[in-house]
């Protein structure tokens, strides 16, 4: 079981949480921490043993149906996959597999209990074709929002959009600390064919002395080439006697 857990302030700064009891609040806080990777509570009375909380308590989070509970005694935590993303190669399925069968996930990537008699399948998808048991939201650490692509499909967190791959930038210099695709490196050679490498031993040289870094190095090195030529312009004095104008 994943040992980290979010939560949503779309949930917990709601008016509807809030006008709850602190004890109240302590105990989802509690359930929240203790559930599986899908958001199923086996020991509810146990947490509630353990933080003191009332019966009163989970009443009201029953009440507010911020649970879903089940004849057993098991609990499922309502907007879990609001609150949580675990990725799937570190999720463990929970073992309450009857119990998620007879839930659907919402739209808004809520729980809900499927109507008397559905269930869903194993792998998954429910007879009414509700998306459930492998279906997770993405919810961004941090922000807490679903994450889609332009066409609406979900997008794991940490995965890179599909598109253009960027070209690799290769490393050059005394300190290896310029970065350079081939092709700027190509451009740096064609505009400066007889000093490039001074130039580029110059920002490495100054990158590793001061320890600061650019985003992108040739036109650092385009930005210092300038600023010379305008150094050098400004430093030559204009003539001011006959012999200097004809030597």
């Amino acid at each position: 079981m994943a040992q980290r857990r979010m939560f949503s302030n779309t949930i917990t700064d709601s008016d509807l949480f809030m006008d709850m009891p602190k004890s109240a609040q302590l105990l989802y806080f509690h359930l929240n921490m203790h559930a599986d990777d899908d958001g199923f509570v086996g020991n509810t009375k146990s947490i509630m043993r353990m933080t003191g909380s009332s019966d009163d308590d989970l009443k009201i989070l029953l009440a507010k149906q911020y649970l879903i509970p089940f004849e057993n005694g098991v609990t499922v935590i309502k907007d879990w996959h609001i609150h949580n993303y675990i990725r799937s190669d570190r999720k463990h399925p929970t073992k309450y597999t009857s119990e998620l069968k007879q839930l659907e996930l919402n739209e808004d990537a809520s729980y809900s209990k499927l109507p008397f008699g559905s269930q869903v399948s194993t792998n998954g998808q429910p007879n009414g074709g509700h998306l459930v048991g492998n279906c997770h939201t993405e919810v961004r650490l941090g922000k807490d929002r679903l994450g889609k692509d332009s066409k609406g499909k979900y997008i794991e967190p940490g995965k890179p959009k599909p598109g253009k791959a960027k070209p690799a930038r290769h490393k050059y210099g005394q300190y290896q600390n310029v970065l350079l695709t081939d092709e700027q490196l190509a451009k740096l050679k064609s505009e400066f064919p007889k000093d490039w490498q001074d130039r580029i031993e110059r920002v490495s040289g100054y990158v590793q002395s001061s320890g600061k870094h650019y985003k992108d190095y040739l036109a650092t090195i385009r930005n210092w080439a300038k600023r010379d030529q305008q150094s050098n312009q400004s430093n030559k004095v204009a003539p001011q006697t006959r012999e200097d104008w004809f030597g």
